[in-house]
């Protein structure tokens, strides 16, 4: 097999490699096998960090820095890209993410206010779709953060206005939607979750305690989500917290939908709809994918399986590349033509990580080398 055209597409090996150098590595080695290749690089991101630096490399565009309000209403600079299709792509994480509030963590008080602020910002520069992603989030508040910072006022029982928290959001007596600058935009936010916006395996049980949640505090959250809730249905007429995705990035996902508008979808369907990955497989010869671990998860909506599906039905070959994987037959049937993984030797991941780029080289390098044969 002589490839004229290999679409790479991996996620990132979690602690190891990003997407990146994982295409970078892959490139190169295409290159130096098959001189007349065209490898095409499309690094996969989930919504977290680094999705910014993912659209721009497979779309181009330009980061635009911005003042906006931090997790604790502080100003501080943010980002998001805004992409040469005319899209904007935001990290929710870029004002209101676990790295900035390392040391101080406190999900009762901390905003998505700042997101808000990307959103207005990101209309008022041109953007014709806006894709956010609900990755690494350091707060709870259900998005009203953002909502506020749009316009939406939500009342306390002085007749006060003011902006919800994630431990007040109990306070909340009325929400009043106007016309809100966002509502002639499409959202389409990044979701790989499929948790409810509250209850046992909603946003606060499930993922407080990554953001400093103890036990009472998790329990004030839930029940400020379940409030919020009760609020939604009678003021917007929504019933949002039971989709999957509403409990995503403490309770955003239900705010998006509610307070937005905005769809949710996975993260990977995303990315190949705004890359037109469907186009670019038409020529293909080969797809290059991969992620840290292949396993259960893999299939369930991931990069693995979004990528194996879209290219089984223009009849692409799949190759993974992983560091390690499950035995998954029913990874053939969805697409997936053949797995390698780059750990040549059976050592604990604390010391193969340091030479995860170095294996992934050699790996690769023999992929190719049975490809030419």
């Amino acid at each position: 097999m002589q490839p004229k055209k290999i679409l790479i597409a991996p996620d990132s090996f979690k602690g190891t490699l990003s997407s990146d150098q994982i295409c970078e590595i892959i490139s190169k080695s295409a290159r130096a096998h098959f001189p007349d290749c065209k490898p095409i690089s499309i690094p996969i991101a989930d919504g977290g960090e680094g999705t910014v630096d993912s659209f721009l490399t497979c779309v181009g565009g330009k980061k635009r820095r911005l003042t906006a309000k931090g997790p604790f209403m502080e100003d501080m600079e943010s980002f998001y890209g805004l992409l040469d299709n005319g899209y904007a792509v935001i990290e929710m994480a870029a004002c209101a993410g676990l790295p900035l509030v390392e040391g101080r963590k406190d999900p009762l008080t901390s905003t998505t206010y700042g997101v808000g602020q990307l959103i207005l910002d990101a209309i008022n520069q041109g953007a014709k779709k806006i894709i956010l992603g609900l990755g690494g989030s350091a707060t709870n508040d259900g998005g009203c953060g953002a909502a506020a910072a749009c316009g939406v006022k939500f009342y306390g029982a002085d007749g006060q206005s003011f902006i919800p928290t994630g431990g007040t959001l109990a306070d909340i007596r009325r929400i009043e939607v106007a016309t809100l600058p966002t509502s002639q935009i499409e959202i389409r936010a990044m979701c790989d979750i499929n948790n409810p916006m509250y209850g046992s395996q909603g946003a606060a049980y499930i993922f407080g305690p990554q953001k400093g949640a103890d036990a009472d505090d998790i329990v004030l959250l839930d029940e400020g989500l379940r409030h919020l809730d009760t609020m939604i249905k009678r003021d917007l007429g929504q019933h949002v917290a039971d989709i999957p995705g509403a409990g995503a990035a403490g309770a955003m996902g239900a705010g998006m939908m509610a307070f937005f508008s905005a769809a949710l979808q996975m993260g990977i369907e995303v990315v190949l709809d705004t890359v037109n990955f469907d186009d670019l497989l038409d020529d293909a010869d080969l797809v290059i994918t991969g992620e840290g671990s292949f396993d259960h998860q893999s299939l369930g909506g991931k990069a693995i399986s979004g990528i194996a599906r879209r290219a089984k039905k223009k009849s692409v070959p799949v190759i993974v590349i992983t560091g390690g994987a499950e035995e998954l037959p029913e990874a053939y049937d969805i697409g997936v033509t053949a797995i390698f993984t780059i750990n040549r030797l059976p050592v604990d991941l604390s010391v193969s990580k340091s030479k995860s780029a170095d294996n992934l080289k050699a790996t690769i390098d023999n992929v190719f080398r049975l490809l030419n044969v």
